[in-house]
């Protein structure tokens, strides 16, 4: 909502502040302000000029070479390129010297070889929005309807020297979208009341509205108030200067009187209009109904329209004329050949009116207004305004009594409230004198005994309906910066990150740190996505009423949401990408809620080193994917250990995928997505992992032993041994683990060989053990009897020792 400081002086008249200061002090009582702006800002020495003569510019054929009248001794001679310019009007001049908005300066020049002294300026120049520029004007100058006075200042005339107060009305809020409604608002603010006045309808006919038009409402729940007047004798022209200006400034385009007269009203008391041509009716009657299915009907836009029952139309002789509270018909129209014009004024109910608008597409002014529901008690007011400027402005002659038809339920909203509760609530120590005062500013009407008032809610506010309402005026009328700031009694308990909080940061600063991005995908997948690469089987949780097909079912796993990032991110060019996300699955059942887990995902592909320098370039592997996560997981200090052991998932490649346990529960995997995924999703090779980070944190934790530096040297033996193919390292591993005893500490496998030599179904693993005791120097004998046992134990599974 676009609001004119000027107009609503008009409403003030001791309004005085500063308009940014005025829209500092509304943002901080509860309707926020987004931007004040002044048109005239930057803009100087811009006058009204008469165009003298006009000639065809003797070097050029598409300019004009021009003397003007600005108000000065001497004709000011000017090239001007509009096609519309022409001698005898009353144009927009730029002197020399002058400034307009984005920094132009305006400087006496030659054109073509001609002296130009100024220039004449479109709207547009000026910084008005196309949008809003009268449609005559949108193409060259603008050139004023009625005599001005050369000199003139343009500014002043057009009322552009006026701060424009920007308002961020919230749907609750809908009084503030007319400018009676603003006057209201801010004479609380500043302890003024608003003077609003209705003008009275002169030169009203003896003949009656009934005699030439019927009406007939359906439905009153969906039309609760209908009244039609019909004015006579009504000329079309141009609207004043001073109603042109108004609705330019507030972003709506003049058309001419009638029409910009309803839009008038619209912003005045924030109750749409709408003028009919009468003499276009396709009969003497005016009805409201649904429109019935597949209805054809032509907007004004010029829009054939296809209707349903959710429509609300206006019809004459059963023919549409209008979409009720949304837009008008084009047959209907009133144009320049409009001599009697039909006045709407209406109450449409609010769901109604959205679901038509949003059936066929439109959002107007009008549909805005009515959906959130406005001020059901003003529709009189409002068209008694419109047809007294009918009179004055489109000298028209109004008939007698309009037809209305009025269901409307009495506005009786009265609600108590105690001092008491307000103090309580807000923590102040007003007084009744305090609150009484708060409610005149609103101008709410009060009665009270002792403590407690009795409200009575005027029906502009319909937002008003319990007792926090009213608190909440007080308060933000009291001023929230007026309310007292304590800090909170009792015991206080520092603050600080939980167990699972600290861990949970230490894992993403350890990935962001080596190069990974946190990700943030939907919870919500297809039916597909939904359980691709899951930890483990479940069922699958559909909403009852999701968003879209896409969004339908509960994610059990990370990865498809993280793959779609990879994706993305590959698709533009982004070849080396390592993603993480840390979030919650969802395990479904059939009878109760799902089970949520939380979960830690990764998926990386591309380069894992590249130093073009030392011309290294070295892609992602198994095994840098591997390391990561036993980085990952040693940061939790686990007691049980990690293992990883060869696995088969329909979506990971056949030899490069591991599932992942600590110590015997299974807690993610981790794998290369198998080719044909790869090329499904086109993506290079690409690796995959997903943990269950919230059976990681639960699992136990080794006490911190702190140990002094060690005193005695430690042994090291290596072993290597020819075995199949098929037997794992972590197999290798658990035997020598077993009967090595305690005095091994470290295995670290360093070598695997295969060769066609030790034959193709065979590998050479080779590993180095590390023996110690802190209290004394072991003994080769002591080392070689455990060293023999290891032995003993790998050949009775048919390793051969190399």
């Amino acid at each position: 909502m676009f609001v004119s400081y000027k107009w609503l002086q008009e409403y003030l008249p001791n309004l005085n502040q500063e308009a940014k200061a005025l829209g500092e002090v509304i943002s901080r009582t509860g309707i926020e302000v987004e931007d004040v702006f002044n048109y005239a800002e930057g803009i100087k020495k811009v006058v009204v000029g008469h165009v003298v003569t006009c000639e065809q510019h003797p070097n050029a054929e598409k300019l004009h070479k021009l003397t003007v009248n600005v108000g000065e001794e001497e004709l000011a001679e000017i090239v001007c390129g509009a096609p519309n310019v022409a001698v005898g009007q009353d144009v927009i001049v730029a002197l020399p010297g002058a400034r307009l908005p984005g920094g132009i300066k305006i400087k006496k020049a030659k054109l073509r070889g001609e002296v130009s002294n100024g220039m004449i300026c479109a709207l547009q120049e000026l910084g008005i929005d196309g949008k809003v520029v009268p449609k005559a004007f949108v193409e060259g100058i603008y050139v004023f309807t009625e005599k001005q006075t050369p000199g003139t200042d343009v500014l002043e005339l057009l009322g552009l020297n006026d701060p424009i107060l920007e308002l961020g009305i919230t749907p609750n809020r809908s009084d503030a979208l007319s400018m009676r409604g603003v006057a209201y608002e801010v004479g609380a603010i500043t302890a003024e009341k608003p003077v609003l006045t209705v003008p009275e309808v002169t030169n009203v006919s003896t003949q009656q509205t009934a005699d030439l038009l019927a009406l007939n409402v359906e439905n009153t729940v969906d039309t609760p108030y209908y009244s039609i007047a019909i004015a006579e004798n009504v000329v079309i022209k141009e609207s004043p200067l001073w109603l042109q200006g108004k609705l330019m400034k507030a972003g709506i385009r003049p058309h001419n009187n009638v029409v910009d007269i309803t839009n008038y009203i619209l912003l005045t008391y924030g109750q749409p209009l709408h003028a009919f041509d009468f003499d276009t009716l396709a009969g003497k009657d005016v009805s409201v109904r649904r429109a019935k299915a597949d209805e054809a009907f032509t907007t004004l836009d010029s829009v054939e329209r296809t209707l349903s029952e959710k429509n609300l139309v206006i019809t004459s002789n059963d023919t549409p004329i209008a979409l009720a509270g949304i837009m008008g018909g084009l047959a209907s129209e009133v144009t320049a050949k409009t001599t009697r014009v039909a006045l709407e004024t209406a109450l449409f109910q609010p769901t109604v009116t959205r679901l038509s608008a949003k059936a066929v597409g439109i959002r107007s002014e009008a549909s805005m207004r009515f959906e959130k529901g406005m001020d059901y008690f003003v529709a009189e007011q409002a068209r008694q305004h419109a047809l007294a400027l009918l009179v004055e402005l489109a000298d028209a002659t109004i008939l007698a009594e309009p037809l209305t038809i009025d269901h409307r339920e009495p506005f009786e909203v009265t609600l108590p409230l105690d001092v008491k509760r307000v103090n309580h609530v807000l923590g102040t120590a007003m007084t009744v004198t305090d609150v009484a005062e708060a409610f005149d500013r609103l101008q709410f009407e009060t009665t009270h005994e002792g403590n407690v008032f009795m409200v009575t809610v005027p029906s502009r506010r319909p937002d008003i309906s319990i007792e926090a309402d009213l608190l909440e005026e007080v308060g933000r009328i009291y001023g929230y910066d007026n309310l007292p700031s304590t800090l909170p009694k009792g015991e206080a308990t520092p603050g600080k990150l939980n167990y699972r909080q600290q861990k949970t940061r230490e894992i993403r600063q350890l990935l962001e740190g080596n190069g990974f991005y946190q990700a943030i995908t939907y919870g919500l997948e297809t039916e597909a996505k939904a359980g691709y690469l899951a930890l483990k089987e479940t069922h699958l949780t559909k909403l009852a009423m999701p968003m879209s097909e896409e969004h339908s079912h509960l994610r059990t796993s990370l990865a498809a949401g993280l793959l779609d990032v990879v994706a993305y991110n590959v698709a533009r060019r982004q070849s080396n990408v390592a993603f993480y996300e840390i979030a919650r699955v969802f395990y479904g059942n059939e009878t109760d809620r799902p089970t949520e887990e939380e979960h830690l995902a990764g998926a990386v592909t591309g380069l894992w080193e590249s130093t073009p320098w030392q011309k290294i370039a070295r892609p992602v592997d198994f095994f840098d994917v591997k390391g990561m996560i036993e980085a990952v997981v040693s940061t939790l200090g686990l007691v049980a250990p990690l293992r990883f052991e060869a696995t088969k998932k329909a979506e990971l490649h056949p030899g490069r995928a591991a599932a992942i346990y600590l110590g015997t529960e299974e807690v993610g995997y981790l794998g290369q997505l198998h080719p044909s995924e790869a090329a499904r999703l086109d993506l290079p090779e690409t690796y995959v992992f997903e943990l269950n980070l919230q059976a990681l944190l639960a699992a136990d934790k080794v006490e911190k032993n702190y140990h002094e530096m060690p005193r005695f040297p430690a042994s090291q033996r290596d072993i290597a041994v020819l075995v199949n193919n098929e037997v794992t390292n972590a197999t290798l591993e658990d035997i020598i683990k077993e009967n090595a005893g305690g005095l091994l500490k470290h295995i670290v496998l360093f070598d695997v060989f295969v060769n066609d030599k030790i034959g193709n179904d065979k590998k050479s693993m080779a590993y180095n053990l590390t023996y110690f005791d802190p209290s004394r120097t072991l003994t080769d004998e002591e080392v070689s009897a455990s060293y023999d046992k290891i032995v003993v134990a790998l050949e009775a599974i048919g390793a051969e020792i190399r």
